[in-house]
């Protein structure tokens, strides 16, 4: 799926519990060249009520692509990671990690948990707008997503 071809705003669902990166993504995508649409949790659980469509969630979209932070409260990005590739609805799905996690145990076993890619968040502002933008370049641009949707 391009959104490109459609014309429909691509689905993006960001889980960052850092009010500071939450800002920058949101200013970073704002600025792009692809029509999306921006949701936010800040934690797991919330994460994974939105992508079931549970509690306030009811009438989420399903999201084209997650961009998943590892250190989250309630429930890690791991976890939610490993929920979201074993649900049969949800596993196809592209996740990026986002993260500053630089830890090799981290990178290996988000990769073995079926993570589409592992970005490392630059620190510097300027470093992590060009990251963002080279997301939605890549992502959002060249890849061909799936159609979203529970199949």
């Amino acid at each position: 799926m391009n959104n490109r071809k459609t014309g429909k705003p691509v689905e993006i669902l960001l889980v960052e519990d850092n009010p500071g990166d939450v800002r920058l993504t949101q200013e970073a995508f704002k600025e792009g060249k692809v029509l999306n649409k921006l949701h936010v949790t800040r934690d797991g659980v919330e994460a994974m009520e939105f992508l079931r469509q549970k509690g306030n969630y009811t009438k989420a979209p399903c999201p084209d692509i997650i961009l998943l932070d590892l250190n989250l409260p309630k429930k890690d990005g791991r976890e939610v990671l490993a929920e979201i590739k074993a649900d049969k609805d949800l596993k196809r799905i592209p996740v990026v990690i986002l993260t500053v996690s630089q830890a090799e145990e981290d990178i290996l076993k988000s990769y073995n948990l079926s993570a589409n890619c592992y970005i490392v968040k630059p620190i510097e502002l300027e470093q992590f707008i060009r990251a963002v933008k080279l997301i939605e370049d890549f992502w959002l641009t060249i890849v061909t997503l799936p159609p979203n949707g529970k199949k």
